[in-house]
């Protein structure tokens, strides 16, 4: 799956489920999901395939994942000692973009995209333009010194709308956010059952 680019708004409303990584719009005056005739947000039952599919796409348009990536990341946390749903959600909140997002530095997941891909962001005072690279424990992210005065970086700042994990310290006034810990199954900033995404990847090898 390519990365989405369409309505956003709609997507919610296709899925259910509000995707703060996906925009910063709200979907509470939609009682529907699209079309003409859509019904209302309160489905009937689904199949176990649909939960699963849905459970997934929930996670990749929130965190803008293509589909190889996230079943490479499904990979990688069953080998984990840890459960395979905790250790998903841990590696996709370290994922860079994802750090300068849920540190503030950008009202969304596409712009915070767009920060690291331009070579707006550093980690350890090194220019990482990589959205996908890996943060640690004793990282310390910030925008670059001529980028802190972007208009982008400084509204988000000013109009952030999700409370910081308790695995990042922000400090505004030094522009820095510093990875003090590894995100846990609460971190997640979407309401997603995991064990379904486990599930249906489980189920095509």
């Amino acid at each position: 799956m390519a990365r989405y680019t369409g309505p956003k708004v709609k997507k919610m409303r296709a899925l259910e489920t509000y995707l703060p990584g996906l925009t910063g719009k709200s979907m509470e005056h939609r009682t529907t999901r699209p079309g003409q005739h859509g019904q209302r947000l309160s489905s009937p039952r689904k199949s176990d395939y649909a939960v699963q599919l849905r459970e997934k796409q929930k996670l990749q348009f929130n965190y803008g994942l293509r589909e190889k990536h996230l079943a490479r990341l499904v990979k990688e946390a069953r080998r984990s000692q840890t459960t395979t749903g905790d250790k998903l959600i841990e590696l996709v909140e370290r994922r860079l973009d994802n750090v300068v997002f849920r540190s503030g530095f950008a009202k969304s997941l596409p712009a915070a995209r767009q920060l690291v891909g331009h070579g707006h962001v550093q980690v350890n005072g090194k220019s990482v333009d990589i959205a996908s690279y890996r943060v640690a424990v004793g990282d310390v992210i910030s925008p670059k010194e001529k980028s802190r005065e972007l208009t982008h970086i400084k509204d988000a700042i000013t109009s952030i709308r999700l409370t910081r994990p308790d695995w990042l310290e922000c400090n505004y006034a030094q522009m820095t956010a510093t990875v003090i810990g590894t995100p846990g199954p609460d971190s997640v900033s979407v309401e997603v059952d995991v064990a379904r995404i486990v599930e249906y990847y489980a189920k095509r090898g």
